[in-house]
């Protein structure tokens, strides 16, 4: 295991800057998730990391070595790729040791270390296997396996589930928290989909054009967005965003409703906001959490509903915006049926209208 420093590291491409001198630390043991839209930089500083990419300024320590200048094979980095990049005429076995045979290592060596990898993933009945025999979830997993046998100080990961569907992506994610479990190393892994953050990270980096835009734990950032971008990334469904004015504690819709400022927020009169509520904290009455001590009522016109299975997800209007909501306990609704809708204004959120920033700290 070993940590991993970032600073000031950038990354441009002539005039074309493509990662801005980000700052990050994780710690041994530690897994970190880089999440954000494609072109957000994302892969492209996993890259640097991995001495595939040049940096174009900063430093990358691992450990205490500073690593600008080393090539990939003396970073001691093990990385798992989206294709599993696996020799289709070497059986599983020797796919898993074949680096470590190219590391002259002896026999035993070999045998000891892919027997131990083949145990943790399960992959042992497979062993004489070659890949085009295996499954998509499989050769996944060899893939891992590969990169266990070299015990590197460091796991890269980049887009490892985005091949496969979305039964084998629950899986496989399963399988990569259990292997942390296990193996203890550091690993830092990257991804677009944010629900393969939430649930593998013990720290999320949330990117935005070549920027870090918020490092937190899932909770944290899901809780706490710093901004409209990260609250409307992080969670499913995103969360609502309406626009008003504050005037006497309230906010005015262009509508005309009117809806509470959340307790605690104090903003002056005139000033253009957006509030954000989460589609589990804006529900019809009778079919909704127990209610909290401050509580606002909208009425809403439903125009969709998805019924899934213990709850319904309902997409309703409220002063031309589409606002999605839970519906738990749930009935069949009909298109153009307006309910009653209770708003958990303690778990809202007030953005600047202008900026995007998080009012409430």
């Amino acid at each position: 295991m070993a940590q991993v420093h970032l600073k000031n590291v950038k990354k441009s491409y002539g005039a074309l800057d493509v990662v801005h001198s980000i700052n990050l630390s994780i710690a041994e043991g530690e897994f970190v998730v880089l999440v954000g839209p494609s072109g957000c930089g994302k892969s492209t500083t996993l890259r640097m990391v991995a001495g595939l990419e040049d940096i174009s300024g900063g430093e990358i320590l691992i450990g205490d070595r500073v690593v600008n200048d080393l090539p990939p094979r003396e970073r001691n980095l093990a990385m798992v790729f989206q294709n599993y990049a696996l020799y289709p005429h070497m059986t599983v076995r020797e796919n898993l040791g074949f680096s470590l045979k190219i590391a002259k290592k002896s026999q035993a060596e070999i045998n000891k270390a892919v027997d131990e990898a083949a145990e943790i993933l399960a992959l042992t009945p497979l062993l004489d296997r070659k890949p085009g025999a295996l499954s998509g979830g499989q050769r996944q997993r060899v893939a891992m396996g590969r990169a266990i046998v070299r015990h590197p100080d460091v796991f890269l990961f980049d887009e490892p589930l985005s091949n496969l569907d979305a039964k084998l992506r629950t899986q496989m994610r399963v399988e990569i928290k259990k292997l942390h479990q296990k193996v203890g190393s550091t690993v830092i892994y990257v991804t677009h989909d944010q629900i393969e953050a939430m649930t593998l990270a013990d720290r999320i980096v949330i990117m935005r054009d070549g920027h870090i835009v918020q490092v937190g734990t899932p909770l944290e950032v899901f809780e706490n967005p710093v901004n409209t971008f990260v609250a409307t990334f992080i969670g499913s469904p995103p969360m609502n965003l309406l626009t008003g004015v504050v005037g006497g504690n309230q906010i005015g819709l262009t509508d005309g409703t009117t809806i509470p400022l959340p307790p605690g927020v104090k903003l002056a009169d005139g000033r253009r906001v957006q509030l954000g509520i989460r589609a589990d904290n804006i529900m019809p009455d009778g079919h909704a959490l127990p209610p909290t001590a401050h509580m606002a009522h909208v009425d809403m016109k439903v125009v969709l509903s998805e019924p899934l299975g213990t709850e319904t997800v309902l997409f309703a209007q409220l002063a031309g915006t589409e606002v999605q909501a839970k519906m738990l306990n749930p009935r069949p609704v009909t298109p153009g049926e307006v309910l009653r809708f209770g708003i958990a204004l303690d778990k809202c959120h007030i953005f600047d209208a202008e900026t995007g920033l998080n009012l409430r700290g």
